[in-house]
């Protein structure tokens, strides 16, 4: 492990969450996530926090695994053989664990306390946060031109509430929940659907695809889900590898917080030379 010292706490294990911890693991530094007890990410074929349902879970070749107690957490960081995800829907353990790096990767469009005091280094992904105020770095979430450009002032982009376009489908491309209750699905990730196939049920209500493609993400079963909740995630490139590797986005946002940390560890080495 290159950076023994320098530990990584992520908040959230979602799909972006998970490509800053793959890079981050990649490169040498011990690194935990928190999650909820029943997470709501979609696209879990590709996230660490699927470990919370499965015990495991194995995204291009680097496994996750599911902890209870921070303690615990922090030793199978240390051992660096996988990333451990700790069941802590508060972040309790950034207080008990102190890490040196705290990254909020939640991705829930606002700010859910986070404080710049938190750790040394406090980054921030997406829209709620603002550099110099609750968190040292913020990273521009949004597609285009700006994606994964870190900010040192300011705040990134303001949600739009409209996925990137892909293919020309928009809006389509997010399944939301009609109803409050739970999914229960009768596809599976990776399946190819047509526009109109039934996806799954939720409280008696149909869910289907409004045009033909693969689906990338679904919502675990176990998790309750309310009116309008993203729920789902279809593809029009029809290429279903990409259901089960990380997209450029998170890989890139996992690379602008890399590039974050390691010009904060620069910065500490040359003030102390």
């Amino acid at each position: 492990m290159l950076f023994p010292d320098t530990l990584g706490l992520i908040k959230g294990a979602g799909d972006l969450a998970s490509g800053i911890a793959y890079r981050l693991y990649r490169s040498g530094f011990p690194i935990l996530m928190t999650e909820l007890p029943t997470p709501l990410m979609v696209r879990r074929t590709v996230s660490f926090g699927e470990a919370v349902y499965e015990d495991e879970a194995t995204v291009e070749g680097v496994t996750a695994r599911r902890v209870n107690e921070p303690r615990q957490a922090l030793s199978l960081a240390r051992q660096g053989e996988s990333i451990p995800v700790l069941v802590d829907p508060e972040a309790r353990a950034v207080h008990i664990l102190k890490p040196a790096v705290l990254v909020d990767g939640i991705m829930a469009k606002h700010n859910t306390g986070t404080r710049i005091t938190d750790a040394p280094l406090v980054i921030a992904l997406g829209p709620g946060f603002t550099a110099g105020v609750d968190c040292h770095a913020a990273i521009e979430t949004n597609r285009g031109h700006w994606m994964a450009r870190i900010l040192y002032q300011g705040s990134p982009q303001p949600d739009t509430k409209t996925p990137g376009k892909v293919k020309g489908y928009a809006r389509g491309r997010v399944i939301r929940a009609p109803a409050d209750g739970f999914l229960h699905p009768v596809v599976r990730v990776g399946d190819r659907l047509r526009q109109g196939d039934v996806i799954g049920h939720v409280n008696g209500h149909e869910v289907y695809a409004m045009f033909d493609g693969v689906l990338r993400g679904l919502i675990h079963p176990s998790a309750p889900v309310t009116r309008g909740l993203k729920i789902g995630d279809l593809d029009p490139r029809d290429v279903d590898s990409h259901c089960f590797t990380m997209s450029e986005k998170s890989l890139a946002i996992g690379g602008a917080v890399l590039e974050a940390i390691l010009a904060w560890l620069n910065q500490s080495v040359e003030s102390k030379a």
